[in-house]
């Protein structure tokens, strides 16, 4: 049997949070992976200028109500789907304990929430460029309004790429839990719109959809992933060249992040080796 993935889950403890946690465990339903749900809280938060004894007495009191909302928020899932979350918490700087939990734990997959106001903040940080500088490996940002459902098929789409050239270690296990076709997006120059073909495999039927580069490409292709009822979509991350140290990016992931209402799933850190 296959090692678990382990997914670390990070947490605002925001409306979203719910959300997200479905998402979450969806995502470890399909793919055997294990949970932690983590949390940062900034001092500043809890304590403004009180004195020692106050302030200890605060943070207490704040310590309890944390643990009971994180537990209010992943029992009831976790007893509904029967999968283990396990959870912790800590004060300090949301970066500087983010990137010790990573080194510490070494996760497979992060997932952080995607708010569609603003895709790009959490905590009062860009969280997506600073979890891809941190983590070289998959990362789930998971759509607030289009969740991914516990023990229910996913609506899986690929963009720019198949599922054979995607670093992911999980890909098959993904497409098992997919609605049939797969869906696969691509930016680029192509006699006709639409093909559909058979992949040889997975022995999958795939349909794929060619856009060709303009100014519309992001509304054109937001249109078909709403259409197909996309809610996980796989994005190569940017490939390193490892001689001349330049990137090509098969797709920009930080430009259709705030503008297309689907979950992302990025693959891992990927390089080029030139001779």
């Amino acid at each position: 049997m296959k090692n678990k993935y382990k997914i670390l889950m990070l947490s605002d403890l925001k409306k979203s949070t719910n959300a997200t946690l479905k998402s979450t465990v969806s995502l470890a339903k399909m793919i055997n992976g294990d949970i932690q749900f983590f949390h940062v809280k900034k001092p500043t938060d809890v304590i403004e200028k009180e004195n020692q004894l106050s302030a200890i007495r605060t943070i207490n009191k704040e310590h309890f109500a944390i643990e009971k909302k994180i537990q209010n928020l992943i029992n009831p899932i976790a007893k509904d789907c029967d999968v283990n979350i396990n959870y912790s918490f800590t004060y300090g700087n949301v970066k500087d304990e983010v990137r010790k939990y990573i080194k510490l734990n070494k996760p497979d997959i992060i997932v952080i929430g995607k708010k569609k106001s603003k895709p790009l903040d959490f905590m009062g940080y860009d969280i997506t460029s600073f979890i891809l500088k941190e983590h070289n490996g998959v990362i789930m940002m998971a759509d607030n309004n289009n969740v991914l459902e516990p023990n229910k098929e996913i609506s899986l789409g690929v963009l720019n790429g198949d599922e054979e050239s995607f670093n992911l270690e999980f890909i098959e296990d993904l497409t098992n839990h997919t609605q049939k076709p797969l869906k696969l997006f691509k930016i680029g120059k192509d006699d006709s719109n639409t093909i559909s073909k058979t992949n040889k495999h997975i022995n999958k039927k795939t349909i794929e959809y060619v856009f060709e580069a303009s100014d519309n490409t992001i509304d054109n292709l937001s249109n078909y992933v709403s259409k197909n009822d996309i809610n996980l979509l796989c994005v190569n991350r940017e490939r390193k060249n490892t001689v001349k140290n330049e990137k090509s990016s098969t797709s920009d992931i930080k430009t259709f992040i705030g503008k297309l209402n689907v979950s992302f799933l990025v693959t891992g850190e990927q390089k080029l080796l030139v001779k």
